[in-house]
């Protein structure tokens, strides 16, 4: 198992490199500890909401100076998250390290439109053509692209995804000043420390302490977490992949939105490590897209392995002539049901293999919306297959809980299909690098992976996701404890 790769940190650490279980984790509330599961149905601690999300009305936009902007919305909206994350840092900041906390020394802004070798220069660098948000060690600068990069990330996930972008590069800033990293450091560890940071900050915002904004903790939250899904690295073959998967960055995320700030410090190789346990990183061959076709065939083949993996006295039977299997209790969800009363589980397989077609970028896209594959439709299917072992177990099938078992179960599944020695365990099929990328993807995007047997989900794509790792970190034991 490999970890981030040791590099001298480049000058520009930057949020987007190319545009194209949380164990025993806690929150304080009134001073008390307060374990996320104590009420999974929470957010970390926090009440499930679905007001608005993204700049609060009829306040007074920051007076901080910006060199080059232009006024735009998005120069408007990072100005602000600059304002409000430096009054978060100057109260947090001596808290964690002791000493006073100094601002930024200057914010750039700039048109990324612009031709190459063209535009303003940002740490020694001209900014044209260069889509990006970044911080410069060399100045102790933060700069931006208004004109490609913070319009596309609102189109995609709305305002607050600019929020979160330039919080993460004032992570950077944190680290910088306090020493936290060094030459040595590996750039993985920087990059994850700065998406805790980022989600200690949005942490902030949603607990209505933050001047400018707001965010709900269901489709606000998800759709930040979305964005930081999008930009993940995207090829683990890359020798220039130093940010870490979605599952990764999602995790480190949620790791600063649960314990604060000061658990962001706390990150490093190690502690990398137990999160990757033995999950793929790399393709064994350079020319594999890790894609399988969803199948009759295929599908079979996953059906035998889940045996292997969640074993049933009876399983249950699969017809593949479409979803609705006739169940009497009334119970069918596109493109896959379970009917417990049967035990037999429905596929449309035409439907599924369409939700698992690699969603190939589309001409002037910038940040892909959603981050789809095989396993997009596999672990749906997953998780389809968990409600038989619910229903083996005595289990409801029919309430929050189950939505949230059906999640961490397809996460004991998706850890099993990472097995070093597949056919040993009597397995047909396997992960491959990017497979969680997208199961994380759709977690946050429709959260069909994380419902109950008729298809109700959870609002809050954070507790779907959380649901997922912990099983894919925690074991089938961890599910049926937490989720009882």
């Amino acid at each position: 198992m490999s970890g981030g790769r040791t590099r001298r940190h480049p000058v520009w650490m930057t949020a987007v490199i190319a545009v194209a279980v949380l164990a025993g984790c806690s929150q304080s509330v009134d001073g008390r500890a307060v374990s996320i599961y104590e009420n999974p149905f929470t957010v970390a601690g926090l009440p499930v909401t679905d007001g608005p999300s993204g700049p609060r009305p009829g306040v007074q936009n920051s007076s901080l100076a910006v060199r080059n902007a232009e006024g735009t919305d998005s120069d408007i909206i990072a100005t602000n998250a600059i304002d409000d994350i430096q009054q978060y840092w100057t109260t947090t900041y001596p808290e964690l390290f002791s000493t006073p906390f100094a601002p930024v020394s200057e914010l750039i802004s700039w048109d990324a439109s612009e031709d190459e070798g063209d535009g303003i220069r940002f740490c020694g660098l001209r900014t044209g053509g260069v889509p990006n948000a970044a911080y410069c060690t060399r100045d102790d600068t933060i700069g931006w692209d208004r004109t490609i990069l913070l319009p596309a990330l609102i189109d995609a996930f709305g305002p607050m995804a600019v929020v979160m972008v330039i919080a993460h590069e004032y992570g950077h800033s944190i680290q910088h000043q306090s020493g936290l990293v060094g030459d040595d450091t590996p750039t993985i560890v920087a990059e994850q420390q700065a998406d805790c940071f980022a989600g200690a900050f949005i942490r902030h915002v949603a607990e209505g302490d933050s001047p400018h904004f707001t965010i709900n903790t269901s489709d606000g939250l998800n759709g930040v977490l979305a964005a930081t899904v999008a930009v993940r690295d995207v090829d683990p073959n890359d020798p220039e992949s130093v940010h870490g998967s979605a599952f990764e960055r999602v995790t480190a995320v949620q790791i600063g939105f649960t314990d604060g700030a000061s658990s962001c410090v706390n990150i490093d190789e190690d502690e990398i490590d137990s999160r990757r346990a033995d999950l793929p990183q790399k393709f064994s061959d350079a020319d594999d897209d890790g894609e399988l076709p969803v199948t009759r065939e295929s599908l079979e083949a996953f059906v035998r392995s889940f045996e292997s993996l969640l074993a049933l006295e009876n399983p249950p039977t699969v017809s593949y002539d479409g979803s609705d299997t006739g169940c009497p209790d009334g119970t069918s969800t596109e493109p896959v049901s379970y009917c417990a009363s049967t035990n037999t589980l429905g596929v449309d397989v035409d439907e599924l293999a369409e939700l698992g077609t690699a969603e190939r970028p589309r001409r002037g896209d910038v940040i892909p919306l959603n981050v789809s594959g095989d396993y997009s439709a596999y672990v749906l299917f997953a998780s389809r297959y968990t409600l038989a072992v619910q229903n083996a177990a005595g289990q409801a099938l029919d309430d929050p809980q189950s939505a949230l078992r059906s999640a961490c179960l397809s996460g004991v599944i998706t850890a099993g299909l990472s097995s070093e020695n597949p056919e040993a365990k009597g397995l047909e099929v396997w992960l491959s690098p990017g497979d969680l990328d997208e199961a994380v993807s759709g977690l946050l995007s429709d959260g069909l992976t994380a419902s109950d047997i008729n298809g109700v989900t959870l609002p809050s794509g954070f507790s779907r996701v959380d649901a997922f790792r912990s099983g894919v970190l925690g074991g089938q034991d961890t599910c049926n404890v937490r989720y009882r």
